[in-house]
This record gives structure tokens, sequence and C-alpha cells, in this order.
């Protein structure tokens, strides 16, 4: 039962559009998590879901089942999914980005993903995957307090640069391993960004904003 069978109980608001979520500081845990994503994946009218699951031991498996369930919900166009404080790392950020970017109808997405033991390969390949997201113009990321170097900065803007209808970003990286050379290669990768034109980056105690870029 509980976060599954809550989920299940919703899935039955057949005219469902609008739902916020919160169940902060419990112990779903992944098959918790996977459950519910799937049961509210049958709200087929959903169209803004905000969704707060921090600190509720989620790992991997539970972050990728939940992404995979929310893909179906093909109304979706606005998502808050707050997954900060659990232990998703590159598998789960990889997975959950992946499955994301198959909610073709996405334009504004904000994921928080703070505190997750996520590094290089889990933020490249969150990048990589979001940018198959070819409707999104609006995204706020927050990867703060994470296991991100050098590579990973550079690899996420790269692949951020490829969503070519981007035009507000709100980034936030504090707390990672990112040096000059991440931060430089982060700046020449979202110069690319041609349709951008709000950007707010957020680099620990550095921060910089760009209007009207």
């Amino acid at each position: 039962m509980g976060a599954s069978g809550l989920g299940s109980a919703l899935a039955k608001c057949i005219n469902l559009s609008n739902l916020t979520l919160e169940l902060c500081n419990n112990k779903i845990g992944d098959e918790g998590a996977s459950g519910l994503g799937s049961a509210l994946a049958k709200c087929i009218n959903l169209s803004n879901l905000t969704l707060d699951l921090h600190y509720n031991q989620i790992g991997a498996m539970g972050a990728s089942g939940l992404g995979s369930a929310l893909e179906k919900c093909i109304n979706l166009s606005n998502l808050t999914l707050n997954l900060c404080s659990n232990q998703i790392g590159d598998e789960g950020a990889s997975g959950l980005g992946s499955a994301l970017a198959k909610c073709i109808n996405l334009s504004n997405l904000k994921l928080n993903l703070c505190s997750n033991q996520i590094g290089d390969e889990g933020a490249s390949g969150l990048g990589s995957a979001l940018a198959k997201c070819i409707n999104l113009s609006n995204l706020k990321l927050n990867l703060c307090y994470n296991e991100i170097g050098d590579e990973g900065a550079s690899g996420l803007g790269s692949a951020l640069a490829k969503c070519i209808n981007l035009s507000n970003l709100e980034l936030s990286l504090g707390g990672n391993q990112i040096g000059d050379e991440g931060a430089s290669g982060l700046g020449s990768a979202l110069a690319k960004c041609i349709n951008l034109s709000n950007l707010e980056l957020s680099l620990g105690q550095k921060q910089f904003i760009c209007l009207g870029l």
C-alpha cells in the first residue's frame, strides 16, 4: 500500500489535470516511487504535476521506474519533481532523464536532484537525455552537492546546448568538484544555446545572471 496505494486511488480521478503531491521525509523507497509513478501514469489528462519526494530513500531503480511511468503521461506539459537527498546516483539520473525525454509535450521542467551521489557520468547522461525534450523551453535544474567534476560540467553544458527551444535556464551546480576547466567548458557550451534568452548559473559562491542573451 503506502505511496503505491495512494497513487492507485488518485488514478481513478479520470479528469485530473493539475496535481500537487508532497510526500517528503518518509520511507517510500524504490518500490513505492515506481508504484506511485505507474499509478499516476493512468491519469491520462494530467498536464501539471508537482511531486515532492525528497528524503525518501529512493535509489537508481526508483528514479528510473518513476520516470518510465511518468513518460506515459502523454499530456504532461509542466513538471516539478523534487528528488533531493535520495541516492539515485549516475544510473538513476541518466535513467530518469531518458524517460522524461519521452514526455513529448513537456515544456516546463523543474528538477531538483541535489545531494544524490551523481557524478560526471550521471550529469552528462541526464543532459544528453534532456536535450531530446524537443518542446522544452523552461528548465530549472538543481544538481548541487553531488560529485560532478570538470568532465561532467562540460558534458552537461554540451548536451543542454542541443535543447533547441530552450529560452530560460536556471542551473545550480554548487557543492560539486568543478574547477576552472569545467566552468570554462560549461560556459563555452552554454554559449551555443541559440535561443537562450535568460540564464541564471550558480557554481557555489559565484552566481552569474545573464538576461537577454
